[in-house]
């Protein structure tokens, strides 16, 4: 008898220590939270941590708002809402991995750490990852963002939420009039900011070190990256900066705060309301789907200028090392693709003015045949030499390093094989998640998979992206016209024959370029 209580006593205790070793405990600034540990015990998440007040009812368009105390332990063990946006359908090559996973709600300030050491001593280097959908959509919940793979390599990884679309990026004269800083407009980056201070507060408790923080982001996170890099409000928040699709020519055109308040008017008009009350009683299911242009915009305060061409000024931004890149078919995304060797010459006539003719003989348009290559050989020339450009300029007046990009590496898809290199399509390879898509995966994706990790975990340690076990990356130099090519075959490549990049070099300082995107 004695033996079986002592048996019973002894799996009571092993059970409650192991529970124990499953929910570990951090304590942030506004409350304790638990976590769930992985069944190896290798990585801990920590799911939907609060890091704002809820932005709604008289907070709705307001600069975010500090989180109230909690008494309790909480739960982190899901995901916090998604911020209010538009039907969670798959459209190709977008999959349901790249989709967001939580119902959506105004309440949506939440986000999301993995770390393989809970402890303050560790010190490991941070990356906070920005997630893109055009301003309108995304969540820090996608599939595709699970934090796991890249915490194994010795990181802790931060998702986070900001308000997209309209409750994240909506301008009125009334709202600038509310504003102690006379602004409207940047709510979602605003929300950016505040992650990164709940970031530099509380991420030692999490393992780790405030000092060597690295923003990461795609697409519209990546745009979010840009801005941050020229926002005096993010200075020392962050170490170090990676834009993936990417900083490139004379960036985004970014609405002044006139515009902007000027689009809010007419969309205030379209929703029947006088004024900004009535507009904060109405449900926010009224803000789901995109109506009009909602994204940053050069408001004076939170961006004081378009944040491209400001971070190309001598000392201008925050000066971190930064990495940017794109997609070989990135250039696919945006802008109407020609069908014809007419239509590609009518658009080149009405792109480029001026320089068409002589756009024409480096990108001919003989044939319909000839005139697709050409597209998509300009689109590659145009985003490669609008980056290099960029970081040559921020190089020269800038202290920190800048290293370039080119991803060509195709996700294997025997069902679509016309996507590509595409847009995302790098995102299951930087965060190590190839095991959640059901693709044919070769031995070469693995590969480039554990490279392009320990590129970013090397650079958000150190502030360079080298390490003995991967090839050597250098950072951009003025006087080389050289990128790292990043794929099946990786190492430095030309950005473009130096006919065509002595074009685009011309063509991004003509004011015929004044509308130029990344894209």
């Amino acid at each position: 008898m004695r033996r079986q209580v002592f048996s019973f006593v002894f799996f009571i205790v092993v059970c409650a220590s192991l529970a124990k070793a499953k929910t570990p405990v951090v304590r942030t600034h506004s409350g304790a939270v638990s976590g769930v540990a992985t069944s190896d015990g290798g990585v801990v998440s920590f799911k939907g941590i609060r890091f704002a007040a809820p932005p709604t009812g008289k907070l709705r368009w307001s600069p975010p708002g500090s989180v109230a105390p909690w008494k309790e332990t909480l739960k982190a063990d899901h995901f916090g809402a998604s911020c209010i946006q538009g039907p969670n359908n798959e459209f190709l090559p977008w999959t349901k991995e790249f989709m967001y996973v939580t119902p959506v709600s105004e309440d949506c300030l939440f986000l999301n750490v993995w770390t393989p050491k809970v402890s303050a001593a560790a010190r490991l280097p941070v990356l906070v990852y920005i997630h893109g959908g055009a301003f309108t959509s995304g969540s820090g919940d996608v599939p595709v963002y699970d934090g796991e793979a890249l915490a194994r390599t010795g990181m802790v990884i931060v998702t986070i939420n900001y308000r997209l679309g309209a409750l994240g990026f909506f301008a009125h004269p009334s709202l600038t009039a509310e504003s102690q800083h006379h602004s409207s407009g940047n709510y979602g980056l605003l929300d950016q900011i505040a992650a990164l201070r709940w970031v530099k507060e509380n991420i030692s408790g999490f393992g780790g070190d405030a000092a060597r923080v690295t923003i990461a982001g795609q697409s519209a996170g990546a745009m979010s990256v840009a801005d941050l890099l020229a926002a005096p409000l993010a200075k020392g928040l962050f170490s170090g900066a990676i834009a993936d699709s990417g900083i490139g020519g004379r960036g985004v055109p970014m609405q002044s705060l006139a515009e902007a308040e000027k689009a809010g008017e007419a969309f205030a008009s379209a929703k029947k309301a006088t004024s900004i009350a009535q507009l904060r009683a109405l449900p926010a299911s009224e803000f789901a789907k995109p109506a009009g242009r909602f994204s940053p915009i050069v408001d004076g305060w939170v961006v004081p200028e378009n944040a491209v061409t400001a971070t190309e000024k001598k000392d201008g931004g925050n000066d971190v090392p930064v990495i940017t890149g794109f997609q070989a078919n990135d250039a696919a995304l945006g802008g109407p693709r020609s069908n014809s060797a007419e239509e590609f010459r009518n658009r080149a006539t009405k792109v480029y003015g001026p320089m068409a003719d002589e756009f024409l003989k480096l990108y001919p348009a003989g044939s319909d045949e000839e005139a697709h290559k050409s597209g998509v050989d300009s689109g590659r020339d145009r985003l490669k030499a609008g980056m290099y450009l960029w970081a040559s300029k921020h190089a020269e007046t800038h202290k920190s390093p800048v290293y370039i990009y080119y991803f060509d590496r195709a996700v294997p898809w025997p069902a679509h094989p016309e996507f590509g290199a595409f847009h995302s399509g790098e995102l299951p390879y930087t965060f190590g998640n190839l095991a959640i898509f059901d693709r044919p995966w070769e031995p070469v994706d693995r590969k480039i998979a554990k490279m392009m990790m320990t590129y970013w975990k090397d650079f958000a340690t150190s502030g360079g992206p080298n390490d003995a076990l991967v090839p050597t990356w250098d950072p951009v130099d003025p006087s080389k016209p050289i990128l790292m090519r990043l794929g099946a075959d990786s190492g430095p490549i030309p950005v473009a024959d130096p006919s065509k990049l002595d074009f685009w070099r011309r063509y991004f300082e003509s004011p015929q370029s004044k509308d130029a995107g990344p894209f």
